[in-house]
Parts: C-alpha cells; structure tokens; sequence
C-alpha cells in the first residue's frame, strides 16, 4: 500500500514537473521569437570595411552622385523644355534618367552620410524601404528598356502607323501602367519580408536589399524566395522575350530598307542595346554576390559586385544617350551653353 502511494506520488510529481518544464520552454520560446522580432536596427559590414580610406570612398560616392545628377537632370530638363523632342523616345529616355536618379538615390547619399559620419548603423524600416527601393529601381529599369525596344520595333517595322500606334500618351500610359504593377509585385514580396522573425544583425552590404533580408531570417523562408524567384524570373524571361523579339525583326527589316533608314535604325539599336548590355551585367553582378553570399569571400568583393549592380547603369546611362543621340546631344549642348552664358 505504501509503495503504490509512492508509486502514484512519484507520477504525480513528474506530470508537475513535466508541465513546468512546458510551461517554461513555451516562455523561453516566446521571449526569444520577441528578441527576433522586435530587432531593431542593423550593422551594415560594407561600411565598416571602407572605415580605412572613409573620405576617399565618401568623395568618390559623392562626385560619382553629382554627376548622375547633372547629366540625368540636364536631359531630362532638355526634354521638358524643347518642344521638338516630345516624343515617345524622349520621354522614354527622360523616364530611364529619372529612374537612374531615383536608383543612386536608394543608396549613395546615405553612404556618404555613413561613411563621413563614421556609422554603419541602419534601422529595421529603413533597411525595409531601402531594399523596396533599390528592388524598385531595377524593375522599373528592365521595364523601361522593354517599352523602349518596343517603341523602336514600331518606328521601324510600322512607321507609317506608328504616329498612332505609338504618342506621347501611350508611352506614358505605359510607363505609369508598369510602374503600379511593379509596385504592387515588389510590395507583396516586402510584406512577406516583413513578417519574417530576424536572428542576425549583419548585412554583407553598404545597403539593404531583400536577399540579405532572406539571410538573417531565423525561420523556414522558402514561400518568400519562391515568391521573390518566381516573379522575377517571369519578368526577366517576359521582357527579354519582348526585346529580343523586337531587336530582330528591327534586323530583319534593316536588310530590306534604304541604307540611310537602315543606318539610323541600327544606329538606334545599338544604343539602346549598348544601354541594356550594361544593366545586364549589373544584374549578372548582383546575381553572382547573392550565390556567393555563403562562401567566405573577402567583403570587398561583395562591395565591388554591388556597386557595378547598382551604380554603373545610373551613370553611363546618360552618357550613351547623351553621345550617340545625334538631336538629343544637340540640344544638351545649347542648353548647357545657355546655363554658361546666363551664369
């Protein structure tokens, strides 16, 4: 008798025991999904590996930003102003200028801000937006190269119908149509982001982008790179199926056309192509940092992959347009002469 009640005693004690230990797991558990959660800021390791020579990076950012500037906001004014070049081919290049302000503005002032204030700290909505941002830039720029190639295919192989089939409007149209889809696209993905529950805080980056997001992240994030993969590969595919389309019935009908006409669509062509080579390789860059992202690699080549991604397209976007654009490199030259004689 005495030892089934210490028998039953001891079950007893153990079931208290059992649930205690629950009990506190479960808290142990929620403490710790809070610490992740509520993690609220981050350290971006690129700008601590430019500390050494900060004011030869921050000078270097500084004027490299400057003259994406001058040159993006020279055309751009250009096209505004001259009332011969409201064109859909000028209001295209116009909105791939603007957008170039838009992509080093993701990024550039704040790492000169960073790197001459000696921070390397970014905050958790900051980080969010960044990443928005900077994933913005680049759809809006495989977008604008795709209505671009467009408008080129239909001045060339419709040119009698293309003052209809191709105004002002349209091409505004166009653009203001795909900004709201890429918008919409990159701010699911962001939401998704958001929602994932954080363990690290370093960022192999002078910026945020949503792969490194992916990387700190403590928990399976499968739906969210699924997601992220899938809508950028039907994006890339679809409008590289659009260009590439466009660029060779151009060439086709180069074969059939007068030599001149044929001269000034090749001419054409290879402008916007040179432009689009360039992001392309940005993208081949970025692409190449993310699969190398778990490979010890030195920084600085994460540094260099990311600045050619992001930087490189924005500058010598307005330096092709601006030299190989015959009317459009016209007017630029007035217009700054004009600013010369007025100052």
């Amino acid at each position: 008798m005495s030892l089934q009640c210490t028998d039953k005693a001891g079950i007893q004690y153990s079931e208290a025991l059992w649930v205690a230990l629950s009990h506190r797991g479960d808290r142990i558990k929620q403490n710790m999904e809070n610490v992740f959660n509520t993690s609220t800021s981050f350290i971006l390791l690129g700008i601590e590996e430019m500390e050494h020579y900060k004011y030869l990076y921050c000078g270097f950012a500084l004027v490299t930003y400057l003259l994406i500037l001058l040159f993006s906001s020279l055309i751009i004014s250009v096209v505004l102003l001259e009332e011969s070049l409201h064109e859909p081919m000028y209001t295209l290049i116009a909105n791939l200028m603007l957008n170039g302000i838009f992509g080093a503005s993701c990024c550039l002032p704040k790492l000169i801000l960073d790197l001459f204030l000696s921070t390397k700290v970014i905050s958790r909505a900051a980080c969010f937006i960044q990443s928005f941002s900077v994933t913005l830039f680049a759809f809006c720029e495989i977008s604008t190269f795709t209505i671009m190639a467009y408008d080129t295919y239909l001045a060339v192989c419709h040119p009698l119908r293309y003052p209809t089939l191709m105004t002002n409007k349209t091409a505004l149209k166009l653009i203001a149509g795909f900004l709201i889809f890429n918008i919409t696209c990159i701010l699911i993905n962001s939401l998704l982001s958001a929602r994932l529950p954080l363990c690290g805080f370093y960022i192999n980056n002078f910026f945020c982008d949503n792969v490194s997001i992916f990387i700190l992240s403590c928990v399976d994030n499968s739906i969210n790179k699924l997601y992220s993969a899938t809508v950028f590969a039907i994006y890339i595919l679809a409008s590289m199926s659009i260009i590439a389309y466009s660029y060779v019935r151009i060439l086709l009908i180069c074969f059939k056309i007068s030599k001149s006409a044929s001269k000034k669509a090749i001419h054409t062509l290879v402008t916007h192509f040179s432009n689009f080579s360039i992001f392309l390789v940005g993208v081949l860059f970025i692409f190449i940092r993310y699969r190398l992202e778990n490979i010890n690699l030195p920084l600085v080549f994460h540094i260099l992959l990311s600045i050619t991604g992001s930087i490189i397209p924005p500058f010598f976007n307005p330096l092709i347009y601006g030299i190989r654009t015959k009317t459009l490199k016209i007017k630029v030259i007035s217009h700054f002469q004009k600013i010369i004689l007025e100052i």
